[in-house]
């Protein structure tokens, strides 16, 4: 436990310290859905409707940015070594790893929805839907996201490759997320998939760290 803590707090304080990529992160999901206006025009019940859509893609997109300096780093200074040397399980700190990536990630972007839902005229109800959606499914994206850091951590360029990797799995987290803010089939619907949201949320944030490790091991004989 001691070792997660560690490796939690260390990543959190680079995190931190290094303060421009959480902005760079806002600001690219924000951006994402500032322009759409200019794309699909200024109706706003169109923009209403398509709202959930366009943040669930922003917040794919501005998660994607991070993927590069989740393992990397510690590639190149040797302490990815070190942690397959620590008494600590390598299952164990990356899966600190999934948690400060969600926490230095996905959260500010929460944070930074309401920006969002009001450039796109949305409504409260759906805003509230939104946030909702967005706390219960972002964990699977960031589980996601540290397993394929992970398969290309020794690839050089492995920045480019990650995202086209992931990007079938996160395909139903999307699906998912939409459905639970806009629904086509009512209520029912909608808290079917909330909670298909936090079956995927619990089932990656539970096995990434185990598949990454294996691809961690398998990548560095």
């Amino acid at each position: 436990m001691s070792g997660f803590l560690a490796v939690l707090r260390r990543d959190l304080r680079l995190a931190l310290s290094g303060g421009g990529e959480m902005l760079t992160l806002v600001l690219f999901f924000i951006i994402v859905g500032a322009i759409t206006p200019f794309a699909v025009g200024p109706d706003r019940a169109l923009l209403a409707r398509i709202a959930p859509g366009v943040i669930w893609i922003a917040a794919f997109l501005a998660m994607l940015l991070g993927l590069d300096r989740l393992l990397r780093p510690d590639r190149d200074d040797g302490t990815l070594a070190l942690y397959r040397r620590a008494d600590a399980p390598l299952a164990a700190v990356l899966f600190a790893k999934v948690i400060a990536h969600w926490l230095t990630s996905a959260l500010p972007l929460i944070l930074a929805a309401p920006f969002l839902a009001l450039i796109l005229g949305m409504d409260m109800e759906a805003f509230w839907r939104t946030l909702l959606s967005l706390l219960l499914g972002t964990p699977a994206l960031a589980a996601f996201g540290t397993f394929g850091a992970a398969i290309t951590v020794a690839v050089r360029r492995g920045g480019l490759l990650a995202p086209i990797l992931i990007a079938p799995l996160c395909v139903p987290v999307l699906i998912f997320g939409v459905g639970a803010i806009a629904p086509l089939g009512g209520p029912d619907q909608a808290s079917a998939a909330l909670l298909l949201l936090a079956a995927l949320s619990l089932m990656a944030t539970a096995l990434s760290p185990f598949a990454a490790a294996l691809a961690i091991d398998w990548g560095e004989e």
